[in-house]
């Protein structure tokens, strides 16, 4: 028999210490099952057309760099029941976290990401220190029965070390929170289709001569 599922105020307290004391949590099994299996539906039947090949950067310093990252993704909105539900998820973490750490989250982006067979993303941040563009990742799988032969493990480094502190199978359900500025991580190449939604949180750095987040 499995362990008895957390409730959402028990994860999201447990996601809320190990970010104040480590900066990074990983948590199987943390996504609301009924969630997790209707976002996997939804990212294996939409339309290939909605996916585009991933790149670095963004806006004007948008590349596509295929040595680097070679993914596809697709945005999440509110237009489908289940982006409905998980960007409901989402905001509730993001209360709770504002909550318990003081951190100050404004707004939330994710996509889907497809790795095909030989996908891969380089070692690489989510933020660069001091912009406050992306201030929380977040990422969780969509892959029931994966194996340790799939490969297409997330690898999450010390901040000037190269030398992995965690490797994460990406199995269905299991979440993983960290600090953006702080932890390089990279995804080693898939020997099966993978799925996965990465996502951030952000601050708001607005001005009088500037809207951030942009939309």
């Amino acid at each position: 028999m499995g362990s008895t599922p957390m409730s959402s105020s028990e994860l999201f307290d447990r996601i809320a210490h190990e970010i104040y004391q480590q900066g990074y949590c990983v948590i199987r099994q943390a996504l609301p099952e009924k969630l997790g299996m209707a976002l996997a539906r939804e990212v294996r039947t939409l339309p290939d057309d909605r996916f585009s090949r991933a790149g670095i950067g963004r806006q004007a310093d948008y590349q596509n760099v295929e040595t680097i990252r070679r993914d596809e993704i697709c945005w999440i909105d509110n237009s489908t029941p289940a982006g409905q539900e998980w960007l409901l998820w989402t905001d509730g973490l993001k209360q709770a976290l504002n909550r318990r750490l003081f951190l100050g989250l404004f707004s939330f982006e994710s996509h889907y990401a497809h790795y095909r067979e030989g996908d891969f993303y380089k070692v690489h941040l989510d933020a660069f220190r001091g912009q406050q563009n992306r201030v929380l990742t977040v990422v969780t799988y969509l892959n029931p029965d994966w194996t340790d032969n799939d490969g297409g493990e997330l690898l999450i480094y010390p901040e000037k070390s190269g030398v992995p502190l965690l490797t994460v199978q990406p199995e269905f359900g299991t979440l993983v929170v960290f600090l953006s500025e702080e932890f390089p991580h990279e995804v080693l190449p898939a020997r099966a289709d993978r799925y996965s939604i990465a996502g951030w949180y952000r601050i708001n750095t607005s001005d009088r001569n500037r809207v951030d987040p942009e939309l």
